[in-house]
């Protein structure tokens, strides 16, 4: 949640930043239109998705690399989706110890809001509180390929305008 502790996990040095909207569900929904698909929406927040970038090569899938305990950040609200008149017109800005290593519009993002809601309808059933990450505008550390990842000490916020700011300072996992 916002302001508690994000960790960097114990098997890893390669903890990443990834600056998101969240689109919060609000009602069951399957197979959706993306012309309706604005309509299950209950609100928005913010998350840091957390990224153990060295996970992401151990097998197959994404999901470990995103899914560690503790590694990102929601919140610190939801607003309701009455609040955003379109979530493609936010701004996104990601900063690290104070600078901004992140600033790009949902605009830029690969699939827009509604595909990807009409998308995840498809193969699942869209449940109340259900959350869909809609992806991170450039900047991440692996992009950078500095080698300059997340360490204990560092304060890491994502802005989403209109919807809030999220703050976690990271630590080492005991």
């Amino acid at each position: 949640a916002h302001g508690e502790t994000n960790f960097k996990p114990k098997v890893s040095d390669q903890l990443d930043y990834e600056g998101e909207l969240v689109v919060v569900v609000g009602r069951r929904a399957r197979h959706v239109s993306e012309a309706d698909a604005l309509s299950v929406v209950g609100g928005y927040t913010v998350m840091n998705e957390g990224t153990v970038r060295d996970w992401s090569k151990m097998g197959t899938q994404n999901m470990p690399s995103k899914n560690f305990y503790h590694a990102g950040g929601l919140g610190p609200w939801v607003v309701t989706a009455d609040e955003i008149a379109d979530p493609m017109k936010l701004h996104i800005t990601t900063r690290r110890n104070g600078n901004v290593v992140q600033d790009g519009g949902t605009d830029l993002m690969i699939f827009d809001v509604k595909y990807l809601i009409a998308h995840a309808s498809k193969f699942t059933v869209l449940e109340p509180g259900d959350l869909i990450a809609t992806g991170s505008p450039g900047g991440s550390i692996i992009e950078a390929k500095s080698g300059d990842w997340l360490k204990a000490g560092d304060v890491v916020e994502v802005d989403v305008s209109q919807v809030g700011t999220l703050k976690n300072t990271v630590a080492n996992e005991s």
